[in-house]
């Protein structure tokens, strides 16, 4: 492809909505990385369009309003899980012992060690 006609490519892509994906080829390696710099997607696929979605280790869904964001392996599972923190206090907890009322034990635990 001449630079002017993947320039005019580029441009058309760029005036548009950012696809949910695009694909590209060509086998000039300084021409597909100036086409996935000067592009923005939700994913991007070099020679080939249909085992793009077929890669379940790969993130595939859309950006803005191509898609929902991603899906497939780990970047689906934190997509679509909700992270809870749990804290649990145990029966056993040594923390009470800093926990008012102060007995006398602590109260000269806490002299000897901080008060001289």
């Amino acid at each position: 492809m001449g630079a002017a006609r993947l320039e005019d490519a580029l441009a058309y892509i760029n005036q548009r909505p950012r696809p949910l994906a695009l694909y590209y080829f060509g086998y000039d390696r300084a021409e597909q990385r100036h086409v996935l710099a000067r592009t923005h997607s939700g994913g991007a696929c070099l020679n080939d369009t249909l085992l793009h979605v077929a890669q379940d280790d790969l993130p595939f869904g859309g950006i803005g309003p191509s898609g929902m964001g991603h899906y497939h392996g780990r970047e689906g599972f934190l997509a679509f899980s909700q992270a809870k923190g749990v804290f649990v206090r145990q029966r056993f907890n040594a923390t009470r012992l800093i926990y008012p009322p102060y007995g006398r034990r602590l109260q000269r635990l806490v002299y000897r060690l901080f008060v001289r």
